[in-house]
This record gives C-alpha cells, structure tokens and sequence, in this order.
C-alpha cells in the first residue's frame, strides 16, 4: 500500500521536478571544480506571498572566476504589475524585452542551477520568491545550499546578525563598481564581485 502511494507520487511529479531532484541523488563527482551560481530576483515588491518575480539573473563562478558566458536572464510575463516600482527596477509591463510565462521561466532557472550552491544578497528573500513560484507549480521548494553576502560579511567583520548591510554599502566598502544596478543581471553580477572578495577573505 505505501509503495503503491509513493509511486504514485513519484508519477505525479513534471518531468523538469523529477530531474531537478536526481540531482541531488547523485555522488559528487570531487573532480570537477564546485561551481556556485549567484542570483538575483527583481519583484513587485516584498511581500512573497502577494508580489511575484519580474526578472532573474543568474552568473556562474567556478574557481573564483566569473563565467559570464554561463549566466542566464529571464524576464516574466506580468498578471500582477506594480507601476510604483518600476522606476526602480526598469521592468515595464509592456517593455521591449522578451517575456515568458512564470512556470516556464522557474523550469529554466532550475535546469541552470541543478544542485549547485546559490549566492545571494539577503538570498533567503530571492529564494522564498522562487519557492512561491515552484509552489504554484505544485511542487517542492529549493534543494540547493546557499550563502549569503551579507551574512558573510557579518562573519568577516564580527557584526551581530541584526546588523545588515545593504548592496550599496557593501559596493562602497568592498570599492566594486556598480553597474546595472536595480536590475536582476546587473545586480547578480555586483554580487558575484562581492562574493569572491568576501570569499577569499574569508578562505573559504
């Protein structure tokens, strides 16, 4: 009877969840390089729960360089539109660029980053986001490690975990560049230079 029941849990399951969690099933191979990717969700707002994902951008490292040729940049077709914050992310509800749907956006973004660690500043927001969507699509949520800039640069500094640190400020103190900011490539990119600085300070 349980077999019977798991089965038919594991048959009900999309095709794209299915590989999504054999990834995780599977033995390290301890031969090829860790590869991280950093990521960055732009939104109608911040509530998860009511705000949906306008755009994802996502760039890979692999040892401890920036592999801009493995990047990815999704922008999503818009039910819930938010003109209040479009100054800020640029993203307009009938912009130029090309937009998909939701599910087909979350499918892509998931054969991306397969079972390797995500990055993110103040990631667990990005990835409750991408838990909210992958929920819509009744599935299971996000199996992947994570690290965060911010909580790395609390570890580096000493900071207590109620003292948080924005994007800018870590720009200003860490002296990277700014570029595309308030967009979900510009950002990750920002944050993937932020990373490797925290990363090799920190050795790990």
């Amino acid at each position: 009877m349980a077999w019977n029941w798991l089965k038919k849990i594991s048959k009900d399951n999309p095709k794209f969840w299915e590989t999504y969690v054999s990834y995780f099933n599977q033995e390290p191979d301890v031969t090829v390089p860790k590869r991280y990717v950093v990521f960055d969700c732009e939104t109608t707002g911040l509530d998860f729960k009511n705000d949906v994902i306008l755009s994802i951008g996502a760039v890979a490292i692999i040892e401890n360089s920036i592999h801009v040729d493995d990047s990815l940049e999704l922008f999503i077709k818009q039910t819930v539109y938010n003109a209040e914050s479009a100054p800020i992310h640029g993203i307009l509800k009938e912009g130029k660029e090309e937009k998909i749907i939701e599910a087909e956006a979350i499918i892509r973004f998931l054969d991306f980053i397969k079972d390797d660690t995500l990055v993110g500043h103040h990631v667990q927001f990005d990835i409750e986001m991408i838990n909210q969507a992958l929920k819509r699509l009744n599935v299971g949520k996000l199996k992947n490690d994570n690290m965060d800039t911010d909580a790395m640069y609390q570890k580096f500094k000493g900071l207590q975990e109620d003292q948080h640190s924005s994007l800018d400020e870590l720009c200003k103190i860490l002296k990277v560049e700014k570029s595309e900011r308030h967009t979900a490539s510009g950002d990750a990119y920002i944050t993937a230079l932020i990373f490797l600085k925290l990363k090799n300070r920190l050795k790990i």
